[in-house]
């Protein structure tokens, strides 16, 4: 009934009785007494369940028959209804059970347990080896426990437990000769294991070590320190694009405002990159991660941040695709905060539309498109109208610093200081109450040196306000009037603000118009009486 070599209860009363003492591949039990076999029975009845479900949802049964977790389910289930008609237990390939460890980060993922792209991939590396490692072990058992075939004769008794300390030092170091392989078929499965595992582990190993030592540097959180501003930038991040944005962005002629600008961004810097990052330590921050994840977009505090900016490729070879994505972008952005500032950059004038379908995108709010086929077509245009005035417009928009140098010509002299001029708006003093624009305009140029070109004026209601460019003399200045000027940096457009009729009248050095104590008891009495009013009344 039983083969020589196998394992039996009837066999052999001797080995019967050392046999109690290991672990057996085959054993006879009735069914209805053996508590283990009703417990494992009973699993996979609802690992059956289970297959069956996956079969019906899944859209390709072929591909689905043929999956690795399918496998472990053909080699798995049956012998457990099978054993109950023989009315004998072999222990089979049960181990390959150990293969569903894999699946474990995946239902972590679903129960929002693992969060981040680096513990997502650490989870997978720890279940991949533990799993292989089970299994591995588990035909290690096998093998020895029932001897090489044919004959079943040198059986070699091992528990599941030493198999797999076997393979943890035998990969780990090169044993201790404490336990080893007898049979054929478990010595050749352990020379390819070491020959594999060499190849694999070697690489994870290493890989688990780092993604538990060493956190990406770029993870973390943004840390905002005493109310210190800051702008995110998403969308195409590379050397190139990140040099020129900062470059403007942080020109020397700027007003020096505390403003920390934030880099997300699903792939970490080249050394390149890396090294503009490190060259600006003070107001640049990289993170990785993208904005269509919710999780990053708090990391970098995009709720609190001043805008959100947008970059486009220029280069891209499907502009429609490119700003496809960045309308995702912004879909995501608005979706986690909906009164953030979001500034976009697209390259077809026809994408604007869909950021009108947006319900949180709200022009008033500061929302803004950049379309850079809009903006050098209208260039052309204007060109064409007005010749050279392209060159001018872009030479207002691109920061520049000028230095005059005696080895240069007049006329070139003269154009590069006109390409060092830039826009600039600033608040005009109580000084210029009652002006029109003309007088404003005279003082502007003759004393301050400075162009105003516009004031910001506002409706006599109250409700509104509109730039009004060379408005006519009934146009008074009234108190706070916002101007837009053309200078050379923000530093000279604050003289505008500085300037006090009482003290600077009299001054011919535009450089030496500076703060006065007018302006500082001005402002006292603006704070004095902002103080009175909002007092309480004491009872």
């Amino acid at each position: 009934m039983n083969s020589p070599g196998h394992w039996t209860e009837s066999s052999n009363p001797m080995k019967n009785n050392h046999g109690s003492k290991k672990d057996k591949v085959e054993t006879c039990h009735s069914w209805s007494t053996n508590t283990t076999q009703q417990i494992d029975l009973a699993l996979n009845i609802f690992f059956m369940v289970y297959f069956f479900i996956r079969f019906i949802a899944a859209s390709d049964k072929l591909w689905f028959m043929l999956e690795l977790y399918s496998f472990v389910d053909y080699f798995t289930i049956p012998p457990s209804f099978i054993s109950i008609y023989l009315g004998r237990t072999w222990i089979g390939l049960r181990f390959l059970r150990a293969l569903r460890l894999m699946s474990v980060p995946d239902i972590l993922q679903y129960l929002n347990v693992l969060k981040t792209s680096s513990s997502i991939r650490l989870a997978q590396l720890v279940s991949i080896v533990i799993s292989v490692w089970l299994t591995a072990a588990g035909i290690i058992h096998l093998l020895e426990n029932s001897g090489d075939p044919l004959s079943f004769s040198n059986p070699h008794e091992l528990t599941y437990w030493e198999c797999v300390y076997f393979l943890i030092v035998t990969m780990s170091t090169v044993g201790y000769g404490d336990i080893y392989c007898e049979t054929s078929l478990g010595r050749g499965f352990i020379v390819l294991f070491i020959l594999v595992g060499l190849a694999v582990f070697a690489s994870w190993i290493p890989e688990i070590t780092e993604l538990i030592g060493h956190p990406s540097k770029y993870g973390g959180v943004l840390r905002k320190e005493g109310g210190k501003r800051h702008i995110v930038v998403c969308g195409h991040i590379n050397y190139d694009s990140v040099s020129y944005f900062l470059k403007d962005f942080l020109h020397e002629d700027r007003e020096d405002v505390d403003v920390e600008v934030v880099f997300l961004h699903r792939k970490p810097p080249d050394l390149e990159l890396e090294g503009l990052f490190k060259r600006h330590f003070t107001t640049v921050e990289f993170f990785q991660g993208t904005v269509m994840n919710p999780v990053d977009l708090q990391r970098v505090k995009v709720q609190q941040a001043d805008a959100c900016l947008v970059l486009a490729n220029k280069y891209c070879q499907d502009p429609d695709a490119e700003d496809a994505a960045n309308i995702m972008r912004v879909i995501s952005i608005k979706n986690f905060s909906d009164d953030i500032r979001v500034i976009i950059q697209l390259m077809q004038y026809h994408n604007k539309a869909y950021l009108l379908n947006i319900p949180s995108w709200n022009w008033k709010n500061g929302d803004d498109v950049i379309c850079l086929a809009e903006l050098k077509l209208g260039f052309i245009a204007q060109s064409c109208l007005a010749p050279g005035f392209s060159t001018m417009v872009a030479n207002l928009f691109a920061m520049r610093s000028y230095k005059t140098s005696p080895d240069t010509p007049k006329w070139q002299n003269d154009y590069l200081c006109g390409t060092g001029m830039e826009m600039y708006t600033e608040t005009l003093s109580t000084s210029f109450v009652g002006m029109s624009f003309p007088q404003a305009a005279e003082l502007c140029f003759v004393k301050l040196k400075l162009l105003l070109l516009a004031i910001e004026v506002i409706n006599d209601d109250g409700s509104d306000s509109k730039i009004s460019i060379n408005p006519k003399s009934q146009t008074k200045l009234t108190p706070d009037t916002q101007g837009f000027f053309i200078a050379q940096s923000a530093d000279e457009v604050k003289r505008v603000w500085y300037y006090c009729k009482n003290c600077h009248e009299d001054v011919r050095d535009e450089k030496q118009i500076k703060k006065c104590k007018c302006k500082n008891q001005e402002r006292f009495k603006r704070n004095a009486w902002a103080v009175l009013l909002f007092r309480k009344p004491s009872t």
